[in-house]
């Protein structure tokens, strides 16, 4: 009760904020009439992804993803406007329910789009359960969340927008909110001409859906040596990517270039940190005995800047989240959830060296690349301060680095 209390204290005080800087906030605020890097705009005012890897036919899931392999397609046709608009809407606080939490917070373009946590923070300082995901190339996923329980990026968005420990607003509040604010209201208009009829939710969920799949990082040294230029990589680089690709190590056949990830669940046997409970992850969702302990096979993409791995954060480096695949089937789980989990079959015991595992991890920093990072904005237009990340979790974490 004491929390509530103080929480509509917060709100109080952040209406009164949002009142006085509507004004000077509309006065500065347009949206862009041009499309993202990366990006071309079309007839119909549509910005659709341009890429190397369209010219390549093979798809990345027919193999284990070397280069010259194609990508599946892309969520695009968003016009300028709406990505623009969708770009104010992520970074702006007025979007929880006191007006402290944007989705940067837990989705930070200095972190990998994640957060630098094992478990996110949310509103009033609640801890989640899971570590938040990168959103880079979530244009090119089928599914959302950890477990996949969402099918679309506006499927999955009312999850951390009213969830009582991420962002805690309501549907009502949040349309209250952004259709009382006049530059909003300007803004929507023309993100969305000629529509008919007030402010929807379906109107936000698009906006800041067509934000996110502009988040797109493929043009890494790994790609540039995928292209061609064989010399963006080093030796020792190179020595990594060929223990990656081998069917000892098997990681491409879970993360399969050019993605990084094949975009499916699979069952890993990571055990939970001590005091957490055991998260059963995809066996919630779909009730299947077999996906017990399963989760979504993350892209490794910007993976030097998304410390600590897995969905509970449970390794603080990629050499220690490297080793966790060699040190025998099953070996985190005590005997008890061994046995009731089904392990996928390429979690064996590949017996890699310590020169392999660090060769691994040399090849796994040339997946880095931030060159379409987006901008943060100077202002949003409830006149609060953009939210992201807080500092600390910003310092560079032992053994990430670029």
């Amino acid at each position: 009760m004491n929390w509530r209390r103080r929480s509509s204290q917060l709100r109080l005080a952040l209406l009164l904020v949002v009142a006085s800087a509507t004004a000077l906030a509309d006065a500065r605020i347009e949206l862009r009439d041009f499309c993202p890097p990366g990006f071309e705009l079309v007839d119909g005012n549509a910005c659709e992804l341009r890429s190397l890897y369209h010219n390549y036919e093979s798809l990345h899931y027919a193999g284990v993803g070397g280069p010259k392999t194609g990508l599946p397609a892309a969520r695009d046709g968003f016009s300028p406007q709406q990505i623009d608009l969708g770009r104010y809407l992520f970074f702006d606080p007025l979007l929880s329910g006191d007006g402290t939490v944007s989705c940067a917070s837990c989705h930070h373009p200095d972190l990998g789009f994640a957060d630098g946590r094992p478990r996110s923070v949310g509103i009033g300082g609640a801890e989640v359960r899971r570590a938040a995901p990168s959103l880079w190339n979530v244009a090119f996923l089928r599914s959302f969340f950890w477990d996949g329980r969402a099918d679309s990026l506006e499927e999955q968005m009312p999850g951390p927008l009213y969830d009582d420990r991420e962002m805690g607003g309501d549907p009502a509040r949040l349309l209250a909110d952004i259709g009382g604010n006049e530059t909003y209201r300007r803004l929507f208009r023309e993100a969305f001409p000629g529509g008919e009829g007030p402010l929807s939710l379906d109107m936000i969920y698009t906006a800041i859906a067509a934000f996110q799949t502009t988040l797109i990082s493929l043009n890494s040294r790994y790609d540039h040596y995928a292209h061609g230029y064989h010399d963006a990589l080093t030796d020792d680089e190179k020595a990594g990517m060929n223990v990656f690709r081998s069917f000892v190590a098997r990681c491409a056949e879970c993360h399969t270039p050019p993605l990084f990830t094949n975009r499916q669940i699979a069952v890993i046997g990571v055990r939970d940190p001590a005091g957490v409970p055991f998260d059963e992850g995809a066996r919630a969702v779909t009730g299947n005995d077999g996906l017990r302990g399963g989760f979504k096979v993350p892209s490794l993409r910007n993976a030097v800047k998304t410390a600590p791995y897995m969905h509970s954060g449970a390794f603080e480096s990629l050499r220690e989240a490297a080793e966790f695949y060699t040190l025998g089937r099953g070996h985190a789980l005590p005997e008890e959830e061994k046995e009731r989990m089904s392990l996928h079959w390429h979690i064996w015991e590949p017996q890699l060296s310590d020169d392999e595992l660090d060769r691994l991890v040399d090849f796994l920093a040339t997946l880095t690349d931030e060159s379409f990072k987006p901008q943060i904005p100077e202002s949003v237009p409830s006149g609060l301060v953009p939210i992201g990340a807080l500092p600390e979790a910003l310092a560079p974490r032992p053994g990430n680095t670029d």
